[in-house]
């Protein structure tokens, strides 16, 4: 009796300590924020969890709180505060993900993010530019030889703009290649600093704002190019608190199932736009797309293959020294539990790689 009740006296103390051992806080990091600084994320269904507080009610009877960091640099920001142990969640491009991976960064990929995301380039409205005096406007990518673009090195939207130069047979070397984020190609654009401009979506604004044109986009074309992003953990988070990702990971899939439901398309817009962009841009970005494919959170063969080629493209255009194994690096757990206790999985379909339905 006695050693009974000593075991149930050590049940107890262990029970304590584990609980003590939560963590007070949860840190989920955004690549960026919305305009002027907003701490809104205008993507993605971990910025619908965000905005709807749905990890935070997840969380809420332990009293563990959830800090949102809205990282200014972009992908490659979010991997500086994943070095810096300043992270334990992240949503995160294709590349800088890649990249993070590529350098030693110990995460696992969770789900998918912000898929079918589209590539832009922009130039400025007619007349002469500075940056390109005397020769003809941009109309195509070919245009672009020998020309001053800007793009923002390290984020998906760079490793897009290799595939697209690749496409007409150019590359980075045959063009004059800046580097600045979205708000400084935005001002390059409207000064005629710049002949061109690669961007996400986002450029669609400046060219409402009457600033630019758009001449060219990867809407309408192949889905392979299109680009996305993951939700991340670290390794040591996911060690130390395995029962906390699978809710974190739960909390964010019924959102996506809330997100993916076609009645809720202008609400989830709606969210986004909280951002600053305008509603009108995610209704034209996402025309023809359903809800539930740019929302969907699978790592379908789609997606792994999607981060596959970013792996294989990274390291042939030499922006990563080091091949990324990205089967080694997913994490398929704690989403297939969510989908599995949620009952979703009728919710989203799975694609090959082609982007194609499988059958």
């Amino acid at each position: 009796m006695r050693l009974l009740r000593l075991f149930a006296f050590a049940v107890v103390l262990i029970g304590g300590i584990a609980e003590a051992a939560e963590p007070e806080v949860i840190r989920i990091g955004f690549p960026g924020a919305g305009l002027s600084g907003k701490p809104v994320y205008g993507l993605g269904t971990v910025a619908v969890a965000h905005l709807h507080g749905a990890i935070e009610k997840e969380l809420a009877a332990e009293g563990i709180k959830v800090e949102w960091q809205f990282l200014k640099g972009a992908g490659p920001a979010v991997n500086e505060g994943l070095a810096n142990g300043q992270l334990d969640f992240a949503v995160i491009g294709d590349l800088p993900a890649v990249m993070g991976r590529a350098g030693g960064l110990k995460t696992r990929l969770l789900l998918t993010q912000m898929a079918r995301t589209n590539t832009y380039v922009a130039v400025p409205l007619p007349g002469a530019a500075r940056a390109g005096e005397g020769k003809p406007p941009v109309t195509s990518i070919p245009d672009l030889k020998g020309r001053t673009v800007a793009n923002f090195k390290g984020t998906n939207t760079h490793l897009a703009a290799n595939r697209i130069l690749a496409s007409e047979g150019l590359s980075e070397r045959d063009l004059k290649v800046v580097n600045l984020d979205p708000s400084a190609a935005f001002a390059a654009l409207a000064s005629k600093q710049v002949d061109a401009a690669f961007g996400a979506f986002y450029m669609l604004a400046i060219r409402d704002l009457g600033s630019a044109n758009i001449v060219y986009t990867t809407r309408g074309r192949s889905p392979t190019l299109t680009v996305l992003g993951g939700f991340l953990v670290t390794d040591e988070f996911a060690a130390k608190y395995p029962a906390l990702v699978d809710r974190v990971v739960r909390a964010v899939v019924a959102e996506a199932a809330w997100a993916s439901d076609e009645a809720n398309r202008q609400a989830v817009f709606g969210l986004w736009a909280g951002s600053g962009l305008p509603l009108a841009n995610y209704n034209e970005e996402f025309d023809g797309v359903a809800a539930r494919d740019f929302n969907s959170p699978l790592l379908d063969d789609f997606a792994v293959g999607r981060f596959e080629a970013a792996a294989t493209d990274a390291l042939a255009y030499r922006l990563v020294r080091r091949e990324v194994d990205v089967a080694g690096w997913l994490d398929r757990g704690p989403l297939d539990r969510a989908v599995a206790a949620l009952g979703l999985q009728d919710t989203w379909t799975a694609y090959d790689k082609e982007g194609q339905p499988r059958r």
